[in-house]
């Protein structure tokens, strides 16, 4: 089975933390410059002069050549202007001859923590995640033409098989650059499907069991959502809840996959998801897989693990079937 050339974009403010949906909330406090103005465990803390402190994705790893799996990886800039970067993955035994499917995946942390380069929120707030993701789609659009540079997309990438991918957060801006495709035309590559993995949908009002299972305050979700977007009205706006998206018919593919995990406080989320798009008369296939065992973005965490392998497995023959 084929692997995907694979290229992540990293300047803006995903999530990766299974912490992100089980710790609680500390309000903020007094104004002191050793004193917390918001604290967000075990993600992020902010001080009352400023300072902004991340307490996790902290660590950086240089591109290289995996010695395992032989994969080969090196970082492009797509917008140099606003230090907009990627990461590219290049399949071992690549063949031009034998081009294989692009997968743009966008990765987690709560949108502020989490990220190779930098951009994340509060310094940088959304909707400028969704606004660099979308760049980065039409970047990779561009290399189908004359204006495109990158040899490695040109050379072994099926520009008319792309997939969007992303964890958690990572998941909804996945989801809204779906819908932008579907309502923007966007030449150059034909977007097939999306997977969402755990992805961190919201709402004002709770769904299904959520209200008796949820281990964490509702106002934590809430609070960080108004934390990295200021201009946020309330948790039902579409690009959070795409339940109350009167456009989510126009989702710009034709397939989705969406894991779930069972000890992941998100899952009826995603659930949700599901039922949402098929009442809106959107025009493609949808398939939930619930993991019994695990917790928010799992396969991230301990991607060796059995289970992690199982969604590796499922989601390599989504993209190549």
């Amino acid at each position: 089975m084929n692997s995907p050339l694979t290229t992540t974009s990293s300047t803006y403010s995903p999530s990766h933390s299974t912490s992100l949906l089980t710790s609680s909330l500390i309000t903020p406090m007094p104004a002191n410059n050793d004193q917390l103005r918001h604290h967000f465990p075990p993600l992020l803390k902010e001080y009352t002069d400023g300072r902004i402190e991340r307490l996790m994705g902290l660590d950086f790893v240089p591109p290289s050549l995996d010695p395992a799996t032989r994969v080969q990886s090196k970082d492009v800039e797509i917008a140099p202007e606003i230090n907009l970067s990627a990461r590219i993955f290049l399949p071992a035994n690549a063949d031009p001859s034998k081009k294989v499917p692009l997968l743009l995946y966008f990765h987690g942390g709560g949108f502020i923590v989490e990220s190779a380069f930098s951009g994340l929120a509060p310094e940088h707030p959304l909707p400028i995640a969704f606004e660099d993701s979308w760049l980065s789609l039409k970047w990779v659009a561009s290399q189908s033409t004359d204006a495109g540079h990158e040899k490695w997309i040109q050379d072994y990438a099926d520009l008319g098989r792309v997939y969007l991918g992303g964890d958690s957060a990572g998941g909804t801006i996945a989801h809204n650059i779906a819908m932008r495709v579907g309502s923007e035309q966007l030449n150059g590559i034909n977007l097939r499907g999306i997977f969402l993995n755990c992805p961190f949908f919201w709402g004002e009002d709770p769904i299904l069991n959520e209200e008796k299972d949820l281990k964490l305050p509702r106002s934590f979700a809430s609070k960080l959502l108004l934390y990295a977007c200021p201009s946020i009205s309330d948790c039902d706006e579409p690009w959070i809840n795409p339940a109350k998206d009167k456009t989510l018919a126009s989702l710009g593919c034709g397939k989705v996959l969406v894991y779930v995990a069972a000890k992941d406080p998100l899952k009826d989320r995603g659930w949700y998801y599901k039922d949402s798009l098929r009442e809106s008369g959107w025009n493609g296939d949808v398939e939930v897989v619930e993991d019994k065992e695990e917790g928010h973005v799992f396969s991230v965490l301990c991607p060796d693990v059995w289970n992690g392998l199982a969604m590796l497995k499922k989601v390599a023959s989504f993209i190549n079937e």
